[in-house]
């Protein structure tokens, strides 16, 4: 481009919502867990490892784009979103993209299971109004964790969409790099992408799909990656819909995105559709009780075990307030060091009020979400208080400083219970270390994370059991009670005959 430099306009509202919480997100969570920055506040995450950085490190370092920054919102996992909250983003993402005049691109990073009170799909909402502010021509490019639940409104109004291929989701910078190498060569018409979209009916945990072991998931991607090496392509993604969310227009789906030639992504979307419904029963995931972990993990020559409680993965959506592993590691009679966490702001202020070194008991646990258990009644000593500030060190969040809350560690025979009070997402041990705690010294350790102690633990873990325990974001679908999806669905429902796939495909420009 000659005598001007193209103008890119950069937004982002990004959290994955859980139907199957009580409380649905207001605004003041993001600002708690995460991060609203309207404006050129949006600059500042340059440095950080997500996809908005991702993005300004190529349109930037490319010489050619002036950057619009209009909002980057993230905040953790939660109920669906107020209509005010969802409102206040909304009008905070759109208004200065009209008021920016013109704009030769736009790029957007989202979650892609968003849900709002009244609302099944705000991204696709929102890719709509911006597909009304800036034209039909002006090509939009759309990034997407890969628990996205794809949609046909999505697809039509956006040239190209992509998505995180690794699991755990260390490539989310990258994520917003390719992104926008992707919008470049279509602002430089070196390419016209288009996307094929197929959507199966089915409803999956990602458990059994890292794609650092030899998963399934990894084989599929493997795929992917193998079609994008072939002229013509652009990009191919599979994704895993964000299994929390209970709407009729759900299911994992396959994204391809070609240079002009529709017909094509929707055939190889199709055929990559095909191969994830084919190996769709082996996602399923083996459970287990506490008990039973324990006594087999006393086997397990040193530690740490892992004691997965997915179905409190505040990462999904839950409160984080539940107390299945403490209890079940009291009632093993657990003699070795053991590590534990929940969030209970009422026990978190207890402890605080107590001063450390002091010993009270405390109704610990299911107070915010009281759906999925009752307290139970501890004593014990605070080892330690903490502000709860600690900073990521990869994933989703890297680099950027977050907070628990004031929290604190009670000591209860050989547990050491970190309570919180705010959630947080979990990505490796950072919460345990920033109060002290070093999961190498202890036995049996509490993780709430379906997917990322994979990373975390990488190098220390030396085994683990996923928990049969009652949550909102369990390793198995049939344990929750869907009211809106569109039946049949998988594993929810087993099919005898050919699935249903359902194909949509973007505009071309």
């Amino acid at each position: 481009m000659t005598g001007r430099k193209y103008r890119v306009a950069i937004g982002q509202i990004s959290a994955e919502s859980n139907h199957f919480v009580s409380s649905p997100c207001a605004i003041e969570l993001f600002h708690k867990t995460g991060y609203v920055l309207e404006g050129d506040e949006l600059l500042g995450l340059k440095n950080t490892n997500t996809e908005i950085a991702g993005m300004l490190a190529v349109l930037e370092n490319s010489g050619e784009v002036d950057i619009i920054p209009l909002l980057a919102a993230r905040g953790i996992s939660s109920g669906p979103l107020t209509e005010q909250c969802y409102t206040y983003l909304k009008d905070r993402l759109l208004v200065p993209l009209k008021d920016a005049g013109r704009v030769d691109g736009v790029i957007l990073s989202h979650h892609g299971s968003m849900a709002i009170v009244n609302e099944d799909d705000p991204e696709g909402d929102i890719a709509s109004a911006v597909r009304e502010i800036v034209g039909p021509t002006i090509p939009i490019v759309m990034t997407l964790d890969l628990h996205s639940n794809v949609t046909r409104r999505m697809v039509t109004a956006v040239n190209a969409i992509l998505s995180y291929e690794h699991y755990p989701h260390d490539d989310v910078f990258e994520t917003g790099a390719r992104g926008a190498r992707l919008l470049m060569k279509t602002m430089h018409r070196e390419a016209r992408p288009v996307v094929g979209h197929a959507k199966l009916p089915l409803l999956l945990t990602a458990f059994n799909a890292s794609t650092t072991l030899d998963t399934p998931y990894k084989r599929l991607m493997t795929d992917a990656k193998l079609l994008e090496q072939e002229p013509g392509i652009l990009s191919a993604s599979v994704l895993f819909v964000g299994s929390y969310i209970d709407m009729a227009d759900m299911g994992c789906s396959a994204l391809v995105v070609t240079d002009g030639d529709a017909a094509r992504a929707v055939r190889e979307a199709k055929a990559l559709a095909k191969k994830f419904w084919d190996q769709r029963h082996a996602f399923v995931v083996e459970i287990t009780s506490v008990e039973e972990a324990v006594r087999v993990g006393k086997k397990i020559q040193g530690g740490p075990v892992l004691l997965l409680d997915t179905s409190d993965t505040t990462g999904g959506g839950a409160a984080g307030d539940g107390v299945g592993v403490v209890a079940g590691l009291l009632g093993a009679g657990v003699t070795e060091r053991c590590l534990a966490m929940v969030i209970d702001p009422e026990a978190a202020k207890a402890c605080h009020e107590a001063g450390q070194g002091s010993e009270l008991t405390l109704q610990l646990g299911h107070k915010i979400d009281p759906t999925w258990g009752a307290p139970i009644t501890l004593t014990g000593r605070v080892a330690r208080l903490s502000d709860g500030r600690f900073k990521y060190e990869g994933g989703p969040w890297g680099g950027k400083w977050v907070t628990m809350g004031p929290s604190a560690i009670l000591t209860v025979g050989n547990i050491q219970i970190l309570i919180m009070t705010y959630p947080t997402y979990d990505w490796a041990d950072e919460q345990y270390r920033s109060v002290g705690l070093d999961p190498k010294c202890a036995k049996f350790v509490g993780v709430k994370n379906m997917m990322n102690f994979r990373f975390g633990y990488r190098n220390i873990m030396k085994g683990f059991f996923v928990l049969d325990l009652p949550g909102p974001t369990p390793p198995d679908m049939r344990m929750l009670t869907f009211k809106r999806a569109t039946r049949p669905l998988f594993p929810l429902d087993e099919y005898l005959g050919v699935p249903d796939i359902r194909i949509s495909e973007s505009r071309l420009i």
